[in-house]
C-alpha cells in the first residue's frame, strides 16, 4: 500500500506538470484559480497541522544523542551546501543560471521528517533521534535556507535576496502556524491521532498546487522553450550523483566515528534527505514570483523521488543485516 501511495503521489505531480505546460493561464499569477493566494492559506494549514500533530515528547526521547545530531546538521547545512557552491561557482558560464539555483536550492534545504524517520523505523535503526534531528532540521532550515540561498541569489538572478525579510516571510508564514499548532495540540491531538491521513493528503495536495502553479508561472513566461530536454536529463544526473556521494560520505563518515548499527542508520538516512515538504512551500516564498520558479523546483522534485526509491533499498538492506547479528 505504501508504494500505490507513492505511485499515486508521483503520478498526480507528474499531472500538475503536465498540466502547467499545458494550461498555465489556469493557474499562473492572476489566473482564474488564484493559486498564488490558495496555496499561502494551504501551507499555513499544513504546518499548523505539523505543529499540531507533533508529540515534544517523542523529541525529547530522542534529544541527548549530541554526537548523532552533530552529525545530521553538518551533513544537511555544511556539507550539502558545499558541495552546491562548488557546483554553482564551478559550472558558472557552462549551466544556465536558473539549473544552477535550482541545484544550489535543493542543497540548502533542510531534511525531510516523515521519510527519514520511516527509512529509519524500516532499517531497525535510532527512531527517536531521526525524529529529533528530523524535526530540527525543519526549523533551522527556516532561517538557514534563505540566509544560504541569499548568498547566490544575486549572482543568479541579477536581483538581490534581502535575507532579513526573506526570513522573516518564511517565518510568518510556516513557523507561526507551526507553533500555533503546537499550543493547540492538547484541544486537536486526539483527533489528529484518528485521521493522520488527513495531514499527508493535505500536504500532498498543497505540494501539488505549488509544483502546478509554479509550472504556469515558468510556461506563461516561455521558460521552458529557452531549454533543450537534454538540460532536464542533465538535472536527474546531476541530483543522481550528489545522492550517492552523500549518502556513500555519511556511511563512510559514520563508520569512521564508530557509530552504533542505530545511530549509523538514522545518521545516513537524516544527513541524505532533502525535504519537498518544506522546499516547495519555501520556494513559493522566496522565489514568488520568479519567472522560472518551475526550472528552480525541477532539482528538488527529482532529487525527492529518488531518494525514497535508493533509500527504501538501503533500509532493507539495513533490516537484514540488523536480524542476521
Amino acid at each position: 500500500m505504501k508504494f500505490l501511495k507513492l505511485d499515486g503521489f508521483v503520478a498526480a505531480m507528474l499531472g500538475a506538470v503536465v498540466l502547467g505546460l499545458l494550461f498555465p493561464q489556469f493557474g499562473a499569477k492572476g489566473g482564474i484559480l488564484h493559486l498564488d493566494i490558495v496555496t499561502k492559506i494551504g501551507i499555513a494549514l499544513v504546518f499548523f497541522l505539523h505543529g499540531a500533530n507533533l508529540s515534544p515528547h517523542a523529541v525529547k526521547a530522542g534529544a541527548a544523542n549530541w554526537r548523532l545530531h552533530l552529525f545530521v546538521h553538518a551533513a544537511t547545512f555544511i556539507l550539502f551546501p558545499a558541495i552546491g557552491f562548488a557546483v554553482f561557482f564551478g559550472t558558472q558560464g557552462i549551466l544556465p543560471s536558473d539549473v544552477r539555483l535550482g541545484f544550489f536550492y535543493l542543497c540548502a534545504l533542510p531534511s525531510t521528517i516523515s521519510s527519514s524517520v520511516a527509512m529509519t523505523a524500516l532499517g531497525k535503526g535510532n527512531v527517536p533521534g531521526a525524529v529529533f534531528d528530523a524535526t530540527l532540521s525543519g526549523l533551522i532550515g527556516m532561517v538557514i535556507t534563505p540566509l544560504l540561498v541569499s548568498m547566490v541569489a544575486h549572482t543568479a538572478t541579477g536581483g538581490q535576496l534581502d535575507v532579513l525579510p526573506a526570513i522573516r516571510d518564511v517565518a510568518i508564514t510556516l513557523l507561526l502556524p507551526f507553533l500555533a499548532g503546537q499550543l493547540c495540540r492538547p484541544l486537536l491531538k486526539d483527533r489528529i491521532a484518528r485521521h493522520k491521513s488527513w495531514i499527508t493528503r493535505a500536504d500532498r495536495t498543497v505540494i501539488i498546487l505549488i509544483v502546478y502553479a509554479a509550472f504556469c508561472e515558468s510556461t506563461k513566461e516561455g521558460i521552458w522553450t529557452d531549454y533543450n530536454p537534454l538540460v532536464i536529463v542533465g538535472i536527474l544526473g546531476m541530483v543522481s550523483a550528489l545522492l550517492a556521494v552523500v549518502l556513500v560520505t555519511t556511511r563512510f563518515a559514520a563508520r569512521a566515528l564508530v557509530f552504533p548499527r542505530e545511530d549509523e542508520v538514522a545518521a545516513v538516512f537524516c544527513g541524505s534527505k532533502k525535504s519537498l515538504a518544506n522546499g516547495a512551500p519555501i520556494a513559493a516564498v522566496l522565489f514568488a514570483g520568479h519567472p522560472a520558479m518551475g526550472m528552480i523546483m525541477l532539482p528538488i522534485m527529482l532529487y525527492h523521488q529518488l531518494q525514497l526509491i535508493v533509500c527504501s533499498i538501503l533500509a532493507r538492506r539495513y533490516a537484514e543485516a540488523a536480524e542476521r547479528q
